[in-house]
C-alpha cells in the first residue's frame, strides 16, 4: 500500500545524505553581502534561511518544487468534474520531493486526512468560552493551542524520544493537525455568523470541498474557488512571516501545534494575512463613498489619490520581494473571468488593477506598484455570499498549513538547528562606522 511516512523518509534520507556533503565541502564559502539598511529594515533580502517546499523569485513568482502555478493548475489532480488543482495534491509535491503526485496517491491523502480529523470536544468548548465578537483568527489560534493536547512530538519528547524519531513525530502531528483544520475554521465561521448552526463533515469530499461544505457553501464553484484558494497560498518560501515564524519556533523543538499557532498570529497582522480583509474593506469603502457600485477608472484614480494623501497604503498592492504582477492574483483573475465575468464587484476589482500600478508608480519609493494576491481573493469570495471579511484570513492560515507544515516536517527530518541569529546595538553599529569595531566578524 502507498505510505506517504515511509516515502518521505526516503526523500529525507537522500537529502540529508546531500546536505551532509555540500557542507563538508562548501561550508566556509560565503554567500553573498549584509548591508547597514538591510540590518535595520527587516533583514530584507539577507539569504538565512533554507525552505525546500518553495522559491519565490522576484520576477518570476511563486514556484512550488520548481512548478509555477499555471504549471500546477495543469498537472496537478483534480476533484471529479472539476478544473482546479486539489490541494491534497500540491501538499504531496511539497513534502516528497518535487514528485507530482498520481491521482490514487491524491485519493489516499484525502481519505488519510478524512481519517484523522477528529476533533475533541474540548476543543469546541475552549472555542465557545470565548466571546462570540472575538476576532476569528483569535478563536482560530485559541483553538489550534486547545488543539495541542494532542500532540504526539509533545508526548514522545517528554517520554525520552530519540532525536533521530523528532520528524517521526512530528509528521504525525502536521498530518493531524493539517486534517482537523477545515472542521475548526467551519465551527468558527458558523458559530460566529450563522448563529452556531454547525454543519457535519461530508466524508465523500475532498480536504477543501469538505471545508467549504463545513460553511455552508454547497455550490461547485464555490468549492472550486476553495480548491484554488488552498492551493495558491498555501506557501511563499520560508521568509515571509508565518513560514518563518513557525519555523523559529519549532526550530525550539516546539511541537508543531505551538509552531503553527505562533505562525499564525504573524499571519493576523496587517501587513501579512489579514491584509485581504483590508482590501475588500477598502473597496467596500469605496464604492460607498463614490455612491456606485461600477466606479469607473477615473473615479477609482481620485479615490486612490486621495487615499495616498492621507498617508494612507492601497491595500493589496505592492510586495516585499516581487516586482511583478502577483501570479496568485493572475490565476484568481482568469478564475472570475470563467465564472463571474460580469460581477459588478470583480469588475471593480479588475479596475482597480487598470489604475492603481500607474498611480502607485510614480512615486518614486515603490518598488512594486503592482497587485498581490490580496487584491483579488475578497471579491471572488463575496460572489459566492462568504461577505464576513473578517474571516478571509482564517482561510488563507488553513491553506497556510500546507506549506509550513511540510516544511516543519522537512526541519525535523534534516535535524535542522536552533535558529539563534546575532544582533547588534546601535552604539556598537557607530564605532564601527567610527572604524573602532568589526561588527561584521571578517
Amino acid at each position: 500500500m502507498y505510505n506517504i511516512k515511509d516515502k518521505f523518509k526516503q526523500k529525507a534520507d537522500i537529502v540529508t545524505a546531500e546536505i551532509k556533503a555540500l557542507l563538508k565541502e562548501h561550508g566556509d564559502k560565503k554567500i553573498g553581502e549584509v548591508t547597514l539598511s538591510q540590518v535595520y529594515q527587516g533583514m530584507r533580502g539577507i539569504t538565512g534561511l533554507v525552505t525546500e517546499t518553495s522559491l519565490l523569485d522576484a520576477q518570476e513568482g511563486i514556484r512550488f518544487r520548481g512548478y509555477s502555478i499555471p504549471e500546477l493548475q495543469q498537472k496537478l489532480p483534480k476533484a471529479p468534474g472539476g478544473s482546479e488543482p486539489l490541494p491534497e495534491g500540491l501538499f504531496l509535491l511539497m513534502l516528497l520531493g518535487g514528485e507530482l503526485p498520481k491521482d490514487s496517491e491524491v485519493q489516499h491523502l484525502t481519505s488519510v486526512w478524512q481519517r484523522r480529523s477528529h476533533v475533541p470536544n474540548h476543543v469546541f468548548a475552549t472555542i465557545e468560552a470565548l466571546p462570540v465578537s472575538t476576532h476569528p483568527m483569535t478563536q482560530f489560534v485559541v483553538a489550534i493551542m486547545a488543539l495541542q493536547t494532542e500532540s504526539e512530538f509533545a508526548k514522545s519528547y517528554a517520554n525520552g524520544m530519540n532525536k533521530k524519531d523528532y520528524w517521526d513525530a512530528a509528521f504525525d502531528d502536521s498530518m493531524d493537525l493539517i486534517a482537523r483544520l477545515p472542521r475548526i475554521a467551519a465551527y468558527i465561521y458558523r458559530r460566529k455568523y450563522k448563529q452556531g448552526e454547525h454543519i457535519q463533515p461530508n466524508g465523500l469530499l475532498d480536504w477543501a470541498g469538505n471545508f467549504a461544505h463545513m460553511m455552508g457553501f454547497e455550490d461547485e464553484g464555490f468549492k472550486e474557488l476553495m480548491r484554488l484558494y488552498m492551493t495558491i497560498h498555501a506557501d511563499h518560501e520560508g521568509g515571509n512571516v508565518s513560514a518563518h515564524t513557525t519555523h523559529l519556533v519549532g526550530s525550539a523543538l516546539s511541537d508543531p501545534y505551538l509552531s503553527f499557532a505562533a505562525g499564525m498570529n504573524g499571519l493576523a497582522g496587517p501587513l501579512h494575512g489579514l491584509a485581504n480583509q483590508e482590501v475588500i474593506k477598502w473597496i467596500f469603502e469605496l464604492r460607498e463613498q463614490i455612491g456606485s457600485e461600477s466606479p469607473t477608472k477615473e473615479q477609482i484614480a481620485e479615490y486612490v489619490k486621495k487615499t495616498i494623501s492621507e498617508g494612507k497604503v492601497v491595500p493589496g498592492y505592492g510586495h516585499a520581494v516581487l516586482r511583478k504582477t502577483d501570479p496568485r492574483f493572475t490565476a484568481q483573475m482568469e478564475f472570475g473571468k470563467k465564472h463571474m465575468p460580469d460581477d459588478p464587484l470583480v469588475q471593480t476589482v479588475w479596475n482597480v488593477y487598470e489604475t492603481v500600478p500607474e498611480i502607485l508608480g510614480s512615486i518614486a519609493k515603490i518598488k512594486n506598484p503592482w497587485p498581490n494576491v490580496d487584491a483579488h481573493s475578497g471579491a471572488l469570495l463575496v460572489h459566492y455570499g462568504m461577505v464576513e471579511y473578517e474571516f478571509y484570513t482564517v482561510l488563507f492560515g488553513v491553506s497556510r498549513a500546507l506549506g509550513v507544515l511540510a516544511s516543519l516536517c522537512w526541519d525535523r527530518a534534516l535535524g535542522l538547528p536552533l535558529e539563534r541569529p546575532k544582533s547588534i546595538t546601535t552604539d556598537l553599529v557607530k564605532l564601527w562606522l567610527e572604524g573602532k569595531d568589526n561588527i561584521w566578524g571578517d
